[in-house]
Parts: C-alpha cells; structure tokens; sequence
C-alpha cells in the first residue's frame, strides 16, 4: 500500500508539467504571472479553411521542436528569473524561493547564482524539498542550467534515485501531449486525448491571433464538451489544452493545459504554462507558469505555483 501512496504523490508531480499560455487562474490565490502576450484577433471557420482540426492535431502529436528549443539553450548566454511559491491550507503563501541566474553557453560553470533566496517552509531539515513539486521543479530546470538536455527527440539519461522513472516520465507529458503514457498508475490512457475513443468528448476551435505584439499565429483550444454529463466530465482528465502555432512556419510557440481530476487515492488541481519566443529565427523558452494542488493519502497536501522567465539570449561566448 505504501508503494501505491508513493506512486500516486509522484504522478501528481509529475502531472505539474504538460503545459501552454493559460487563460484562467482557477485557483483562486497568488498569481506570480502578470505577463500578457496573446491578444485573440478573430475566431477562424474551421469549414471555410484550408486548415482543420486534423491539421492542428498532427502537428500537435508530430511536433519535436518544443523539445529542441530547450535543447536550444546550452548555445546560447541568458538569465533566468525563478520564482516559487508554496501555500498552506488557506491558500497564505508559507514558503518562497526565488533565483536569478546566469547561465553560460562555454566553461566548466555554466551557472552562477545572481541572487538566491530561501523564505518560509522550503527545505526538510535533511535539506531535501519539502514537496514533490520543487524537487520536480529543481530536476527539470536546474539540471538543465547547469548541464544540457540529451539528443534526440524524447531521448534522455535516465534519472538517478527512487523516483528517477517518473521524472523520465514527465519529459514525454511536458513534450508530447496527448499521447498515452505508459507506466503513470490511475491514469492510463487518460492523456490521450486525441485518441478516437476520447474525441467524442472534446471541442475544437480555432483562433487568429496576435503573439508578442508582432507575432501572427492561430490558437487551437481543445475543451471538454459543456453538455456532458458530470459523470463522464469526471472521468476526464485533461479540461482543456491550448496550442498556440507561429502562422509563418506553423511550428508552437506555447501551450496550455488545465488538469483536474481525483479518485480515492488522489486527487490533483494543475494549470500549467509554457511560452517560446525568437533569439533572432531560433525558438527559445522564455515563460514557464504553474498553478497546482494535489493530494494524496498519508501525505502532506501540495500547494505551490511558480513563475520562470529566460531574457536577455545572447550567443557570444
């Protein structure tokens, strides 16, 4: 039983990174994102366009270049701004950390801490994370400013420790939405949205847009179908995912996901966002947002949001 309570708390974090440019603060507290950078021109006709919702879609489930634009950072000199926060049960916040950080595309230190700050209920007193969500969080982000992220699409070096398998894991929900991943207990297929068994019970539209004040692209939102029954809305894991394509190359420039769903062995809360943008033609990561609660038997309730900003890319040595 206990391996069942460790694995359900690690799919919850896990669950804390498929992600896009998020339209709605469901959890009502703190909100560290105050960045706009889409503004919605007009909705598209789906029948009177060359493009269709298949379109959208295959390029969703083919698409490797969101990958590669975090694989994009090793080449080049940036800073990186991370903010976290924890939260207790009244949603108060009771722990921050925040890091500004330089990071180096040459040398043996490619990270120098700018600022490093640590308030409020962050470390165990062994010094480990106190949530499953900053160790996620430190794995993820901090291992990629101080090494690189591996070749290949969704290749990666197995990570070290007990909850190495689940952090692999993670790199396919933040890379590859909508596909089934293997090996997340409770969940099974549940991610798999476009699935011909799971698209009965989602819309689809699609938008023209404005991105960046510059950028022209189209947002494709997918969205749980408002008259079904509160049975089958329960089921479903996934609320809505938002795509957000670059209309001169048609490749994704951002990409949301609102998430909820419980059973009784646990139940999580999570909107997640991750935001791309041009170091001349290169696509690079430049906003990383989350908001989310999860929570699992024998263990401690997991409240926590954070906000990441990469700016100032430069390529020079």
């Amino acid at each position: 039983m206990i391996n069942v309570i460790l694995k359900t708390a690690l799919v919850a974090a896990v669950m804390f990174f498929i992600a896009g440019p998020s339209e709605a603060q469901d959890i009502q507290r703190f909100n560290p994102d105050t960045i706009q950078t889409i503004q919605l021109d007009s909705v598209v006709n789906i029948k009177a366009s060359r493009l269709n919702v298949e379109t959208f879609i295959q390029a969703i489930v083919t698409d490797t270049s969101f990958y590669q634009a975090f694989r994009n950072m090793k080449k080049y000199n940036f800073i990186a701004e991370n903010r976290v926060f924890t939260y207790d049960k009244k949603n108060k916040v009771n722990g921050k950390i925040f890091r500004k950080i330089r990071h180096r595309n040459s040398g043996p230190d490619k990270m120098q801490y700018l600022i490093k700050q640590d308030t409020g209920k962050v470390f165990k007193k062994n010094g480990k994370y106190e949530l499953y969500t900053l160790e996620m969080f430190d794995y993820i982000f901090m291992n990629a400013y101080k090494s690189e992220y591996s070749d290949g699409a969704f290749a990666s070096k197995p990570a070290d420790g007990k909850n190495g398998s689940y952090k692999d894991k993670l790199k396919t929900l933040i890379f590859s939405p909508g596909r089934p991943v293997k090996g997340l207990p409770f969940i099974g297929d549940k991610t798999a949205i476009f699935s011909a068994n799971m698209r009965q019970y989602y819309d689809y539209s699609f938008y023209s847009a404005t991105y960046l004040d510059s950028i022209p692209v189209y947002r494709f939102k997918v969205v749980v179908k408002p008259d079904l029954s509160s049975w089958t809305k329960d089921g479903l894991m996934i609320k809505e995912l938002v795509t957000i394509f670059d209309k001169r190359n048609f490749e994704i420039l951002g990409r949301s996901v609102d998430m909820k769903y419980g059973n009784m062995l646990f139940d999580f809360d999570v909107q997640m966002n991750i935001e791309m943008s041009y170091a001349g033609e290169v696509k690079l990561p430049t906003k990383i947002t989350y908001q989310g609660n999860w929570n699992v038997p024998l263990k401690k309730e997991e409240r926590a949001s954070f906000l990441i900003v990469h700016k100032d890319y430069t390529s020079g040595k």
